[in-house]
């Protein structure tokens, strides 16, 4: 059997592995997924995660290619990744995802960012899973994981990371080549992102499955299929790195 090229999911703001456990279980064999998971407690910001994903990107053995997905509030540490080890990332996927704040009632929701409000509007958005989902619905179990295992107060320091982030010079430097993986119904992260984003990048590829934010849990096998045919159409035969792309 030929060795698995390994491909690194980072994950969104919850920072755990339980949204990505259907994208794991539904990409190919030819892949090898490395999940990471960001601390729950300490900083939480940017620099933190980027931190950790460097972290887990030089613990894989051997310097072979290793392709890289951020998903929503990771893309931006996606793309730090790739310009920070530009031999040994061969793509870069970016799902439902942005360079600056997503939403703009978040330029003025400072003084709200803290954990008690970001506890109830929680509480608030898991009573549509409690009550109309049944106990077996995936996504209900993996949600509950998820509010065991992070709390409000760790959510609300990521928000606020969001609400300052920028990442614009990030995605201009990027050299890899680039994938954007839309949701067809996303609210969380609206289309006028990707519109920024193609504004920066016209060469951004932008591919679309059905679904809302979380299309990427609900919708892991097309989800799958569209980043394993943009990984074979950019990997190289003989598995040298890309050359970087001309100025």
């Amino acid at each position: 059997m030929p060795p698995r090229t390994p491909i690194l999911l980072l994950p969104g703001m919850d920072g755990t592995r339980f949204m990505l456990r259907p994208l794991v279980e539904a990409l190919p064999e030819h892949l090898e997924p490395i999940v990471v998971e960001y601390p729950a407690d300490g900083p939480c910001d940017y620099a933190a995660a980027l931190t950790t994903a460097l972290a887990a990107l030089d613990a894989l053995p051997g310097d072979g290619p290793v392709h890289v997905l951020g998903w929503s509030f990771s893309g931006p540490v996606a793309m730090r990744l790739a310009n920070a080890r530009p031999l040994r990332v061969r793509t870069v996927t970016l799902v439902a995802t942005f360079v600056t704040a997503p939403q703009r009632w978040l330029a003025v929701a400072g003084v709200f960012l803290q954990a008690p409000v970001v506890g109830l509007v929680r509480t608030l958005r898991r009573l549509p899973l409690w009550l109309l989902k049944p106990p077996s619905d995936p996504l209900r179990q993996d949600k509950a994981k998820i509010w065991a295992a992070i709390g409000a107060a760790t959510l609300a320091r990521r928000v606020a990371a969001i609400r300052w982030v920028d990442a614009r010079d990030d995605l201009r430097a990027v050299r890899q080549p680039l994938l954007y993986l839309r949701s067809s119904h996303d609210r969380v992260v609206p289309d006028h992102n990707l519109a920024r984003m193609r504004a920066l990048r016209p060469d951004l590829e932008v591919m679309t499955i059905d679904g809302d934010h979380f299309a990427l849990h609900k919708n892991a096998a097309a989800g799958a299929a569209v980043i394993a045919a943009f990984v074979a159409r950019c990997q190289p035969a003989n598995g040298s790195v890309p050359a970087r792309r001309p100025e």
